[in-house]
């Protein structure tokens, strides 16, 4: 994963996958409209560090924004977009597991250039959502059963076990999304031992 800088980002790509530091890497798919993007996002008065794979935006240390390259489309995520006011309906969802994400997501550096105005003032709103410390409340939705796999090796191993009880709920939740989403049990097996070493750092899944 590509940690060093946003520049080292658009030139070599975001480092998830074999295809770094090659042409086909998805964030070469849309140089051209990330590089406009990080302008906008830089004139906002925002600092730009690199997390998770991807170019971040933060004010005072809380992250605001993030630019997304996947081979559909490249994004601005912002993390508080649930409170957004989105009037003509731009802004989705990231997956039906995301309660506080929304993108706003552009095909082209044309797309992108045209959609500047709308894109500055959702930016303008993610901006003094963060600096009247406004928080997105979670729906009041049950915590997702433990899958058996991961249920049966926290039971015979009591560090893992505080570990995990120690972990916020949103990074238990990404754990047990990931090992949930393998069909075969073989296969969830594999997935929690995988895990085990970001539960004992005290990480969510994929999250360094």
């Amino acid at each position: 994963m590509n940690t060093t800088s946003v520049d080292a980002y658009l030139k070599d790509g975001c480092g998830r996958c074999d295809k770094y530091q090659t042409p086909q890497c998805k964030v070469h798919l849309w140089t051209d409209a990330l590089v406009l993007l990080r302008g906008v996002l830089r004139a906002a008065g925002l600092e730009e560090e690199m997390k998770w794979g991807n170019p971040t935006y933060t004010l005072g240390g809380k992250n605001v924004a993030m630019l997304v390259s996947l081979k559909e489309y490249c994004a601005v995520a912002f993390f508080k977009g649930a409170l957004l006011e989105d009037l003509d309906g731009a802004l989705e969802s990231p997956g039906p597991n995301s309660h506080h994400a929304r993108r706003l997501r552009f095909r082209s550096a044309a797309e992108a250039k045209k959609a500047l105005p709308r894109l500055k003032k959702l930016l303008a709103q993610a901006i003094q959502l963060e600096k009247d410390g406004k928080k997105v409340e979670r729906p009041a939705t049950p915590r997702e059963a433990l899958p058996e796999e991961l249920a049966s090796r926290l039971a015979g191993d009591k560090a893992l076990k505080a570990a995990f009880e120690a972990l916020t709920p949103g990074r238990q939740r990404s754990h047990v999304l990931h090992i949930s989403g393998a069909k075969q049990a073989e296969t969830r097996v594999l997935r929690v031992e995988k895990c085990v070493p970001d539960i004992l750092a005290g990480r969510g899944f994929n999250e360094r």
